[in-house]
């Protein structure tokens, strides 16, 4: 799995390595959410949860996080992980994200 770097927050040239292996990706996000939308990669939801343009917390303890994507023309990626952050168990395109 490739590499992925997070802009620290200066946004400045020091950057800090980002730990793939730290992050859970339950069966309903590996059957369903990838199997739905193909064009997702792992590497962008784990990015906008890294450097995220917003996030707030959702009702059930999970959390919203909002980022943008270059790959996909700057689209806005909204991604929900459970409690601990660090499990993701949704993402998809938002196009009603309004900052």
């Amino acid at each position: 799995m490739p590499e992925i770097y997070s802009i620290n927050a200066q946004d400045k040239i020091s950057y800090k390595k980002v730990d793939m292996a730290e992050y859970k990706y339950p069966e309903y996000f590996e059957k369903e959410v990838l199997r739905k939308r193909p064009y997702l990669k792992k590497e962008w939801c784990v990015s906008v949860i890294e450097r995220p343009i917003k996030v707030e917390p959702q009702e059930h303890n999970r959390f919203r996080f909002w980022g943008v994507i270059p790959e996909l023309e700057s689209r806005i990626l909204r991604v929900i992980t459970l409690s601990d952050k660090k499990t993701i168990h949704n993402a998809f395109l938002d196009r009603r994200f309004r900052p």
